[in-house]
């Protein structure tokens, strides 16, 4: 072996200080480097753990929202339907009350006007009673014939202020 160039106690010493080199490189690099890098495996998988629950409960409370606005358009329209309902009683009503003020309207201008026309004709009775006497009055004063007749309800109808 020593024609090869290997000479046994040489190789003995690089045997034992590539040993030696090893131990310390695993105790010194090797061991720190693996820890590093087993730290840093589970800082990715817990990282990757994290962005999960975070997608799951991102997806949960996206559920939640949708549910929630579901439950609010719902909730909307109720109030709508309930508030159209409202309008619609409301509005019927009103109609009611203002058919009702119609009619008790019409009823007191009917009243007001057969109270009008009775006093009218009531006057009018009034007056042509006193027509009536004054003419009989004017009559008995003449005779009773035709053209004197006339005369007399023209003249009667000529003095008297009221009919004019």
């Amino acid at each position: 072996m020593a024609d090869l160039g290997f000479h046994l106690p040489s190789l003995a010493v690089y045997l034992v200080n590539f040993v030696i080199l090893l131990i310390i490189l695993y105790k010194v690099g090797y061991k720190p480097i693996l820890r590093m890098l087993d730290e840093r495996a589970e800082k990715i998988r817990e990282s990757l753990e994290a962005a999960e629950r975070v997608q799951e409960e991102a997806a949960t409370q996206q559920a939640d929202i949708e549910r929630k606005l579901d439950e609010g358009r719902q909730e909307g329209q109720a109030l709508l339907a309930q508030t159209r309902a409202m309008v619609d009683r409301y509005r019927d009503e009103e109609m009611e009350k203002a058919r009702q003020d119609a009619e008790s309207y019409r009823e007191r201008a009917k009243a007001d006007i057969q109270r009008e026309r009775d006093d009218a004709i009531d006057q009018v009775r009034l007056h042509f009673s006193e027509l009536a006497i004054l003419a009989a009055e004017k009559i008995i004063d003449k005779s009773l014939d035709a053209k004197t007749h006339k005369d007399i309800i023209d003249k009667v109808l000529e003095e008297s202020p009221e009919i004019k």
